[in-house]
Order: structure tokens, then sequence, then C-alpha cells
């Protein structure tokens, strides 16, 4: 690769950044010949002929040059990062020689790594070679017209994948044979770890268990259930039987009245479905269309390794509830993230009609009437869960911004080692917090300990809203030790962005709500003793 001396900074920052990704050349072209003029624009007030009118047209036409990259190209260029990187360490003395050179903070990262993928690689030795409009794909050269529409998703176009066509049977063939050599993931069930469970994996049910579970059926049973009581004993868990109809009763979308309970669901159930028939076919209208096609994108991305979440009859689901709540909530619109939410509530719903194996079951073989009622039931829970932290998906995300300040500031009071060493090595929380404020910490624990934690968000009485805050605290001091155990920007960062959960079960969770309560009734009444 050539040099980035000559660059302006602008570029110099694109050419690191599609560096150190390690994409292939057909991207990097794209995006130096793109971001090269980029600037032109802003400075000059138009674009360039056949260039993007903005940053989001940008973003388009990257994402064309990448759908239009074959899979072998993809593949290969996985297969030769071990190659790579063992060409860095030969060329860097070794590793224990490149250990040694660490980079501390986050400004010798960038520079540590600036020229890491030139090593070696003869394949982009003509990167910044000169690009002439006719190398780019024939989509990236037609006019564009400037987005001037608002919104999360603003200035994107519905357009099929054009890998889509490209893909035959031979290369998904090719592609299977080759993922089959991979290392197998292990299995982790989805509603518990197997140490959790008996021979029959079902999940072990001890005598207090039984209890528990009587207390919660007589609870459920009264003509009207005493939503105090049951907040009390949902906090330290609800049993898996009786789990749906809790959350349905915690999250305000059933009356505690027991006689009116079958009305209102079936009225419920009613009006989301008209929401479907009125606005649906609207998801390709010129004033809809940017918000379906990002919900479009983030469906497969969401908990790509379970196999529920990949049936195309699930998906289709996610996306009819996602893009009803987005045009019915016009402030925030759809954001990414919001597509993690949905998930907790329809594994519970679709717990009510499986007794084992939910991440392997077939919703399609359900019966339409109960898929629709488990649509339905996850769009309402899910949107009462949304009403209560909606700012964090209005513009610039303000609610996000104060909680991420907010539990900065309380974890300077809790553990001043911590937040010294963060200062220290230029971490900002923002940089990892922000993921566990706007995904409620779902990216980092397994569904099945989300699950368990939203039965006490559920029982708190802002539990999403305010409790989350001193999870969050809790959370990044059970991994005390492995922080103060870093010694670098870049070791912090992908320990904070990769916390090893996967193994968690109900106990750890257990344990970790406890610690967030007692945080709470030390702070939350007497906030002078986490602000500055």
């Amino acid at each position: 690769m050539g040099k980035t001396k000559d660059l302006s900074a602008f570029e110099q920052g694109v050419v690191v950044g599609a560096r150190r990704t390690g994409l292939c050349q057909e991207l990097q072209r794209c995006w130096v010949f793109h971001a090269q003029q980029f600037p032109v624009f802003i400075n000059n007030g138009l674009p360039p002929k056949g260039h993007p009118a903005n940053l989001t047209q940008l973003w388009e036409a990257l994402e064309s040059t990448w759908a239009s990259i074959p899979v072998e190209r993809l593949q290969h260029l996985v297969e030769s990062i071990p190659r790579q990187i063992e060409t860095v360490l030969r060329a860097k003395g070794g590793a224990n020689n490149l250990k040694s050179k660490k980079a501390s903070s986050f400004h010798e990262f960038a520079r540590s790594t600036n020229d890491a993928w030139d090593i070696d690689d003869e394949e982009d030795e003509d990167f910044l070679a000169p690009i002439h409009p006719s190398s780019l794909p024939p989509t990236l050269l037609s006019t564009q017209q400037p987005d001037t529409g608002p919104g999360p998703a603003n200035g994107r176009v519905v357009v099929k994948s054009s890998s889509e066509a490209q893909l035959n049977t031979n290369t998904v063939r090719s592609t299977l044979q080759k993922q089959q050599s991979l290392p197998v993931r292990p299995i982790i069930p989805l509603v518990a770890r197997i140490s959790d469970q008996n021979s029959s994996g079902a999940p072990i049910m001890t005598v207090r268990d039984k209890s528990r579970l009587d207390k919660f059926k007589y609870l459920l049973s009264c003509p009207n259930t005493d939503l105090e009581e049951l907040r009390k004993h949902s906090w330290s868990g609800i049993p898996r039987e009786v789990r749906p109809i809790t959350w349905r009763l915690l999250s305000g979308y059933l009356p505690v009245n027991m006689e009116r309970r079958d009305l209102v669901l079936k009225r419920k159930r009613d009006e989301y479905f008209g929401f479907i028939e009125q606005y649906y076919h609207s998801r390709t209208d010129e004033t809809y269309k940017d918000t379906y096609r990002q919900i479009h994108i983030d469906i497969p991305r969401t908990n790509p390794l379970i196999p529920l979440f990949q049936q195309p009859a699930v998906q289709e689901v996610f996306e009819r509830i996602l893009f009803i709540w987005a045009i019915r909530h016009p402030a925030s619109g759809y954001v990414q993230g919001i597509n993690d939410l949905v998930t907790p509530f329809f594994v519970v719903f679709l717990s009510e009609f499986v007794e084992e194996d939910v991440e392997n079951f077939d919703v399609a073989s359900l019966p339409l009437e109960t898929q629709r009622n488990i649509e339905a039931d996850s769009f309402w829970c899910m949107t009462k869960l949304l009403d209560g932290i909606q700012d964090n998906y209005t513009f610039a995300q303000p609610g996000i911004q104060n909680k991420v300040k907010a539990l900065e500031e309380l974890v300077s009071r809790i553990d001043e080692d911590i937040h010294n060493y963060f200062k220290r090595y230029e971490v900002e929380y923002l940089q990892f917090a922000f993921r566990w404020m706007n995904n409620l910490l779902m990216r980092e624990l397994p569904l099945r300990c989300t699950i368990r934690l939203w039965d006490t968000y559920q029982a708190e009485q802002e539990g999403f809203s305010h409790f989350h805050l001193y999870v969050c605290a809790a959370f990044l001091i059970e991994w005390r030790k492995e922080i103060l155990s870093m010694v670098d920007f870049q070791g912090l960062l992908m320990l904070l962005q990769n916390l090893p959960t996967i193994h968690w079960g109900n106990e750890e969770v257990g344990l970790l709500l406890a610690e967030a309560y007692r945080l709470k009734y030390m702070f939350a009444d007497a906030p002078n003793h986490y602000k500055r």
C-alpha cells in the first residue's frame, strides 16, 4: 500500500480505518475514491458529478460495493488473516518483542496500527493507484439526489442486495463446506445452562422452586392480582411456567382483574393487526422505505448464533413489529438496538407452547392464531418498555448520554481505582457503556441471562430506566481484577467489549442484581454521594 503522508487528516483517517478493518481492495478503492472528493463538496457546496451528495449516500455507495464483492473474496480474506498476523509478528521481532511495544493509550494504539496491514500484502499494492470512474460498479456512477429527510435511517434507499443475485447453489455449497471445517461453538442452551438442568434437559425443580411456583399460581389466580406482591416475588426470578402471564401483568399490558383479561387481550391483538393492515403496505413508500430498509438489514444480525432468530417466519414477525412501532413513534423512529429488545418478549411468549429446545423450535409449525398472538403480545410489551426509555432513542440519544455520564460519576465514587485506570489509558465510558445502555446489556449477556435480568427489571418500578444504571455499575465492578490486569488501551477496550459471560446462569445474575440493589440503596436517594 502507498503512504498516507500526502493526504489530509480526513483522508488519512479514511485510509487507516479501511486498513484496520481488513477490508478487501474493492471496498478500499471505493471508500478512498469518494472520501477524497467529499471535502470538496463540504467546501464548495456542490458534489462532484457521480459522487455522493452527503454522508448517507456515501455510506450507500460503500454498502453497494460491499454487496458486489464475491463470497470467495471475503472467504480468502478471512483465511489470510493468520498469515498476515504471523507476518506482522515476524516483522516486529516476534511475539515477545511485540508485547513490550503495546500501545498504552488510544493515540499510541492508533499510531502503532497505522501500517500493520501493509506488511507482506502484495494484493493491495495498487490500493492508492489512480482511480478511474470506469473501475467502479455502475451503481456508484448514477446521479443521486441529495437527501433531506430527517430520522435515524434517513437517506437510504430500499434495494435488494446485489449479492443475492450473484450467489448460486454451487457458491453456497462451497461456503458451507468451508464453514464445516471451522471450530464448532459450544452448545449453550437458550433458557438455562447445562449445570442448571437435569438429565431430561428441563430446569431443575427444587422444593423451594415448587413452593415459589405455587405462590405465583395463587397470586395469578386471584380475582384481582396484587401487583405489589407479585413484584416482590418476581424480583428474585419468575418460574418459567408462569413467566409469560407475569410479564404481561408487570408490563401493564394485562389488567389485574382476571375477568377483563381475555377481553383486553383480544382487543389489543386485534388492534395490532389492524395497524398491520393499515400501515404495513406503506413500508415501500417514499416516506417509510428508509426505515424499513434499515430494519430489514438489522433483523438477520439479531442473535445470529441462535437458529430460532434465523427462521424466515421469525424475521418477518420482527420486521412487522419494528416497522409498526417505528411509524407510530415518529419522535424517535427506528434506531439500531431496538431490534434486540423484541427478543426476550418473543422467547418468553413462545415458551408457553414449547417445552424444550426453544432455540431450535420451528415457529412455522405452530397454529397461525398462536403465532399471531405471540407477535401481538411481543409488540405491546416492547412498546410498554420503550415508553419508559424513549429518550434513549430520540435525536442524539440524550437518555443514553445522560446515563453514561451518571455511570461515570457513580464508578468514580464506588471504585476510584477503576475510574483512574480508565483515565490513565484514555478509555472513555462512552466507548463501552453506550452499548450497555442502548441494548440493555443484551450484547454482553447470554439471552437466558437477559430474561432472568428482565424478571427483576419488570419487578422494579423503574427497572429499565433507573435500576439498569446500578446493574451496569455492578457489572463493571464484577470484572475489576481483569480490568486492572490490562496494561494498554487496546487490551482494556477488547476486554470491556468482549466480557466472558457465555457460561453465566441464574446464580451469577442473582449476585449481580444483589450488588446492584446494594448500590442503589446506598446512592439512589443520596445523589450527592456520587456527584462531584
